[in-house]
């Protein structure tokens, strides 16, 4: 079980929507709200100016922090959509594909 800090993703933090018509597709947290909620955007459908507000035991942190979205973010207090959709299309090519690539793998004999 994770611990209370865990569950909380990180600015900058690639995230997993678990939950609502947009599960399955990926989003950064760009501002944590009142307990529970978290604001997520994606550069596309969500944009920095309109996040989405999302309960944390809706998503699931992923393994990975946008540096440039995180170092934005923390300096500025803006970040650009283009960073956005940048950060996500870099956390699947390397991510995303490098699991389907293992996952092949594992189901062969």
């Amino acid at each position: 079980m994770l611990s209370e800090t865990d569950s909380i993703p990180r600015i900058g933090q690639v995230v997993r929507i678990m939950q609502g018509r947009e599960a399955g597709q990926y989003a950064i947290m760009i501002k944590a709200v009142e307990d529970p909620y978290v604001l997520l955007a994606d550069g596309e459908k969500r944009k920095y100016d309109r996040p989405k507000k999302k309960n944390v035991n809706h998503i699931e942190a992923m393994d990975f922090i946008s540096p440039e979205v995180q170092k934005s973010l923390l300096e500025t207090g803006r970040v650009t959509n283009g960073k956005l959709r940048f950060a996500i299309a870099k956390f699947v090519d390397e991510v995303v594909t490098d699991l389907k690539k293992g996952d092949q793998h594992d189901g062969e004999r």
